[in-house]
């Protein structure tokens, strides 16, 4: 049989590629597949495409994978000088259309990832299944290991995209509401039809089983700032998953098994440890924080920031402000709004001006030891962080809710009250609105705000703009600005299927609301 060779570049610190290639163009760093030899041969193989898959599942956190669904909600206003940057997912207004640009990034690079992980799990199967003729003994631990690694990630990409592209799950209509297609097998001429919510949850929840399964054993339980996958983060992602899904006795037990894990993570209750845990990622909230370093340049969430510098000194240049909704949700004692934002630590410049007295979001202003140059220097601040994919602070909002879902009045306020205590907030009783606040003032900026507004069959009411801002006209108002009213059955909520995927692939359909393309 004529040999089919294919390069997959394994650098773990970028993402895997796959490409047809030239053995004469063939990078030394490659594995060559030939379907007639085992495409591992060491263990050193196995770690290296390892390390691959994780930088895929990184490369699809942070950025316009958060940004995107902060700024479609009512967190954030966008400035007179934002340049449209997120503007039509901003105001979703007519240009919200198939073709949004970021609607595309979400589904194409999600499904970039989801290819890398599916050719991790066949490879990684043909040393593991004992009939296949490239099965090795010795090697197929560590190529559970990857398997379970790419499943894991396989999961959070399929939850991704159907919290996204997919109505909220209703167990009623689950088994007819159309979310996205399966793709389980790495085919680049398969033309794959949009699978059921009901068919997605359950392939994203046979995957972090089977992916326990593997992995428990090789890993850890879990750690804090743990830069692999861990049996408390797949834990973390059922809680979501099982959040979603309505099956709140389980999305309960995993968050209360997570939050009270032997790992050791702890809630940040002072400024010193807020000031550890946001600005120098270290912390002991984190359940997974992805390797970063300053030879990479890892940038996170800048839009809120954009911080420049001139003979005068540092300034804010932010393309989005927070909404005064959403500083209102806070007292002015929180160690979240004390860390999270600050209206004088820079000014803010919009149309040739500095300004002072308004607030911007520095959640994810720098980690310094990330920075290319040095805090004395004066640098201005590029927003690097490590990835944060999940905190155990949104494990104790997951407890909260669920328990109280689940007629667990007792346990949902005391998660709910733990967190509060922790950063400083006054303490309330355990009604959803309580939890929903409580979850927009925690997870803002983590991407996370438009899944709670569908979970909960809830939109918004405006987004109104700081007074100071309003004052010194700087940001953008009216009925798609500051006026912006979403109501819960608005079909914006669920994003469009890009045109693009359409014309290649005829057997999608659109979601409602957006036409035939």
């Amino acid at each position: 049989m004529k040999n089919i060779l294919k390069t997959i570049l394994l650098v773990g610190v970028t993402a895997v590629t796959v490409a047809s290639c030239d053995l004469d163009l063939r990078p030394k760093s490659a594995i060559v597949f030939d379907e007639d030899k085992p495409f591992f041969t060491s263990v050193t193989d196995i770690e290296s495409f390892r390390n691959g898959v994780l930088a895929s599942y990184r490369a699809v956190q942070y950025g316009s994978f958060t940004q995107s669904t902060e700024v479609m909600c009512d967190g954030f206003n966008a400035l007179i000088s934002y340049g449209n940057n997120y503007g039509s997912i901003h105001r979703t207004d007519a240009t919200f259309t198939t073709s949004d640009s970021y609607a595309e990034s979400m589904w194409a690079n999600h499904y970039s990832v989801i290819k890398n992980y599916n050719i991790a799990m066949e490879q990684a199967d043909h040393i593991i299944d004992p009939d296949s003729e490239f099965y090795n003994e010795e090697l197929a631990p560590y190529a559970e290991w990857l398997k379970g690694t790419a499943q894991f990630c396989r999961a959070s990409s399929y939850l991704m995209l159907a919290r996204h592209f997919g109505p909220d799950y209703d167990p009623d209509t689950a088994e007819e509401d159309l979310c996205v297609p399966l793709v389980l097998k790495y085919d680049q001429y398969e033309k794959p039809f949009r699978a059921t919510m009901a068919e997605v949850y359950a392939q994203i929840d046979w995957d972090l089983s089977e992916a326990q399964k593997l992995l428990e054993g090789k890993i850890q339980q879990g750690a804090p700032r743990s830069a692999d996958v861990t049996v408390d983060a797949i834990k973390a992602l059922k809680a979501r998953m099982y959040l979603d899904m309505e099956e709140y006795a389980d999305a309960a037990k995993m968050a209360d098994e997570v939050i009270s894990s032997e790992a050791g993570y702890a809630l940040s209750a002072t400024l010193a440890e807020m000031d550890a845990e946001f600005n120098d990622d270290s912390g002991k909230e984190a359940i997974i924080q992805l390797y970063a370093s300053k030879a990479e340049g890892i940038v996170g969430n800048t839009i809120y920031t954009q911080v420049n510098r001139d003979a005068k000194g540092k300034y804010f240049q932010p393309y989005y402000i927070p909404s005064k909704k959403l500083i209102d949700a806070y007292s002015m004692n929180d160690l979240r709004f004390r860390t999270w934002f600050s209206n004088n630590l820079y000014p803010v410049f919009a149309n040739g001006t500095r300004y002072k007295n308004i607030y911007t979001f520095i959640k994810y202003l720098a980690n310094w030891s990330l920075e290319p140059g040095t805090e004395n220097a004066g640098d201005p601040e590029t927003g690097a962080h490590a990835a944060k994919p999940l905190m155990i602070s949104e494990m104790y909002l997951i407890s909260a809710e669920a328990n109280l879902l689940d007629n667990n009045l007792m346990k949902s306020r005391a998660s709910l009250n733990a967190l509060q205590t922790a950063r400083g907030a006054s303490l309330t009783s355990a009604t959803m609105e309580n939890i929903k606040l409580e979850w927009f003032k925690e997870t803002v900026g983590e991407g996370l705000r438009l899944s709670c507004l569908k979970r909960w069959g809830d939109g918004f009411a405006g987004r109104p703009a700081q007074s100071a801002a309003l004052e010194a006209n700087i940001v953008n108002t009216g009925t798609y600005f500051d006026e912006r009213t979403i109501d819960p059955d608005a079909h914006v909520l669920v994003w469009p299927v890009p045109s693009y995927e359409l014309k290649l692939n005829r057997n999608l359909v659109q979601n409602p609301g957006y036409g035939a393309e």
